[in-house]
């Protein structure tokens, strides 16, 4: 296993298996637009991440990056899509689809519980513990130190395994149709978000 770390953009080549990719991201802030995207997370599942980070003044380019991710051939999986799709649609301008979203197939599934995060899900579901507590640290800085770099590779280390225990949960509970439907919306749900629906649900009554 091995975090490879990139500035700018991904090398050329064929660093990934075929199959899904783990994709995350990491940014100043929570609200694209304000706050800039920083660094964007991969894996294919064999054990290696990749750590694209962009500086202060990119241009946000990244033609390597821009044609794995928008890939439609290439399953995306994430935690906590909403916010990964919106703000690399914002500062990438590609629509990182199609999309597997963990975050959502543990709500669908998990309702004898609240707690959601990759850490509770990898604690029940895989039995390892990842720490996070580099995830409000400053991701805009000149150097990201070793226990961010790891941080940031254990948001995409554990995705595929989780979708493969979400999924056989998603078929006990005959939900899988559901959870499908519910990702083909999410490139829209993200889109929403940066037309200022944000805090808006559109299909409420009032």
């Amino acid at each position: 296993m091995a975090i490879h770390f990139h500035e700018e953009d991904l090398p050329s080549g064929d660093l990934f298996a075929d199959g899904p990719i783990a994709v995350d991201t990491e940014a100043m802030g929570l609200q694209p637009g304000r706050d800039r995207l920083c660094l964007v997370q991969l894996s294919d599942g064999n054990g290696d991440e990749h750590l694209v980070r962009f500086g202060p003044d990119s241009d946000y380019a990244a033609p390597n990056l821009k044609a794995l991710l928008s890939d439609p051939g290439r399953l995306k999986l994430y935690h906590f899509a909403r916010f990964d799709i919106a703000i690399m649609r914002a500062y990438l301008g590609i629509m990182a689809a199609p999309v597997y979203c963990t975050r959502t197939a543990s709500r669908l599934v998990r309702t004898y519980t609240d707690r959601h995060g990759l850490k509770e899900l990898v604690k029940e579901l895989l039995g390892s513990d990842i720490s996070k507590q580099q995830q409000s640290s400053d991701w805009g800085g000149p150097n990201l130190s070793d226990a961010q770099r790891d941080y940031a590779a254990s948001d995409v280390r554990f995705l595929h395994r989780l979708k493969e225990e979400l999924d056989r949960r998603l078929e006990r509970e005959h939900r899988t149709g559901l959870a499908q439907a519910c990702f083909d919306f999410l490139p829209a749900r993200a889109m929403l978000d940066l037309a200022g629906w944000d805090e808006v649900d559109i299909f409420a009554h009032s």
